[in-house]
């Protein structure tokens, strides 16, 4: 299941440290029933887990439901450094006091947000394991620095998600945290319906979209010959964007779809080659 990536947001930040939806809907189209599961699991509290390749349109999906939901919204980017503490809170000195200061995931669960957790299987181990009191039918979270149990207030939901291509023994989710998530699976959309997200959120005509998307297949093909990961369409989005900021669609294909994919000059050779071919 897959939407179009692209990097613009939709959420306005507040005081209170969360994204709260605006009026307008985040562009976004459903290719299945992953707007449906997604729903029933917030109405019936129940952790979800998307999976699927890098910018294939998990973001957007996540800024769309919590729009749609009417939720505010609390993103973490995980990264090997996080800590708990950073996601739960910390003790800070503020005017020659020690106070205590909520971090993102104590905010969304004290305010009934959506907190999505993006790629977190880059977090740290010790890390994860903090949300598995959230995951599962318990809804709680310790917080052993000030001693309060805290339960989730009505409308949070627990979203993680991660890019299987990046699994190996060293970074993958334990069975015991992923047994506690529903799994949303997402990739790439069909030809048609990428290239009409590629020509609403670039800006260009569907020809221009088509080509882009056309090439892009082409290069996916070689995931088999080495290439660490597939062009995503909010690749295709960026390059679109140069063209229709006036930049020749091959310069622009270069420098924003070509270049960012790998620096091997052999896999670089090819994907040029597909290039000159396809346009």
């Amino acid at each position: 299941m897959s939407a179009g990536a692209v990097p613009r947001i939709h959420l306005r930040a507040s005081a209170d440290g969360l994204s709260h939806p605006q009026a307008q809907a985040p562009y976004y189209l459903p290719a299945g029933d992953e707007v449906r599961i997604f729903e029933a699991c917030h109405k019936q509290g129940l952790a979800t887990l998307l999976k699927g390749p890098t910018g294939c349109g998990k973001t957007r999906f996540v800024e769309y439901m919590a729009w749609r939901l009417g939720r505010p919204l609390v993103t973490v980017a995980c990264h090997d450094d996080l800590s708990a503490s950073d996601l739960l809170g910390r003790y800070v000195v503020r005017g020659g006091e020690t106070e205590w200061r909520d971090g993102p995931l104590t905010r969304a669960v004290r305010n009934g947000a959506l907190c999505y957790l993006d790629e977190v299987v880059e977090a740290r181990q010790d890390t994860i394991v903090v949300i598995h009191p959230l995951a599962d039918e318990r809804r709680l979270l310790p917080l052993d620095k000030t001693g309060e149990l805290i339960e989730a207030a009505p409308g949070f939901q627990l979203v993680i998600s991660y890019n299987p291509g990046y699994q190996h023994v060293l970074k993958d989710l334990k069975p015991s945290t992923r047994q506690r998530f529903v799994v949303i699976e997402f990739d790439f959309l069909p030809a048609e319906r990428e290239a009409e997200i590629v020509a609403h959120e670039g800006g260009i005509d569907r020809l221009g979209a088509e080509s882009l998307v056309k090439l892009a297949r082409r290069v996916r093909n070689l995931r088999d010959r080495g290439l660490a990961e597939a062009p995503s369409t909010r690749l295709l989005v960026a390059t679109a964007r140069l063209v229709a900021a006036g930049i020749p669609i091959r310069e622009a294909c270069r420098t924003a779809f070509v270049a960012p994919l790998s620096d091997d000059p052999t896999m670089l050779a090819s994907i040029g080659d597909l290039l000159d071919a396809t346009l």
